[in-house]
């Protein structure tokens, strides 16, 4: 009991809702990580967490509705952004529970590369002085947006970010994932980059065809591949026929 008294992580765990229905034959339950997550929960631990996976294997579905159950905009944003274009999220966040620390930040944003330039128009329309979003790089906007809202403690979901970055941009954001872990901020964020996942101390959970379990970055398939294919990129190459 004390333990929980000093725990500080603004989401301890994620969990199906006691009266959550679902019907487990139908996406995205029927995906093996969801099926798990309802099943056995979630622990999220402090610091970050990185969800690593194939496509299809449920890392946006599920940072996505965890993003969305504890109140933040699905389409990107804080508790109190407003903005939506077409709804595409999956019912998933409706069927989930999460279990909070007594007095920890409420504060929160949601960042996904998929529609982030929603999220732009909707900061601009509220008349946000800052430099305007849409006349930044790709790249430049994504890093502007983390500067601006990604600097106290408070729990950050992020999808993919790296489909934002350079190489350099990458290693600015490991840096800023780095300073919030210190500031006591608590992230998640599905990934497929070997270079954000090498964060010291973060917490790795890999996704597959069985569901989800922790994994260390030198065991994940990305690094596996990435090493395989950077070492000698004409044997992948030939099998594709552009080699």
């Amino acid at each position: 009991m004390t333990g929980d008294l000093f725990d500080e992580r603004p989401v301890r765990r994620v969990q199906r809702h006691p009266r959550a229905d679902v019907d487990p034959d139908r996406w995205p339950y029927t995906v093996p990580a969801v099926a798990q997550l309802l099943r056995d929960g979630m622990d999220l631990a402090p610091g970050v967490t990185f969800l690593v996976g194939e496509n299809g294997a449920g890392k946006s579905t599920v940072v996505e509705a965890v993003a969305a159950a504890v109140g933040l905009n699905a389409e990107g944003g804080s508790r109190n952004a407003r903005h939506a274009t077409r709804a595409s999220e999956s019912p998933l966040h409706r069927a989930l529970q999460v279990v909070r620390s007594p007095g920890a930040p409420r504060w929160g944003y949601f960042l996904r590369a998929e529609t982030m330039h929603g999220l732009y128009t909707y900061l601009e329309s509220t008349g946000d002085p800052a430099p305007p979003l849409h006349e930044m790089s790709h790249g430049e906007s994504f890093l502007e947006v983390l500067g601006r809202h990604f600097a106290e403690p408070g729990f950050y979901v992020l999808d993919e970010p790296e489909a934002a970055l350079s190489f350099t941009s990458c290693l600015a954001l490991v840096d800023t994932l780095g300073a919030l872990r210190s500031a006591g901020a608590q992230v998640l964020c599905a990934t497929h980059s070997p270079l954000l996942t090498a964060l010291p101390g973060a917490t790795i959970l890999e996704l597959d065809e069985h569901g989800f379990g922790p994994t260390a970055w030198e065991d994940l398939a990305i690094v596996g591949h990435w090493r395989s294919y950077l070492s000698d990129p004409r044997r992948y190459l030939r099998h594709l026929g552009a080699g």
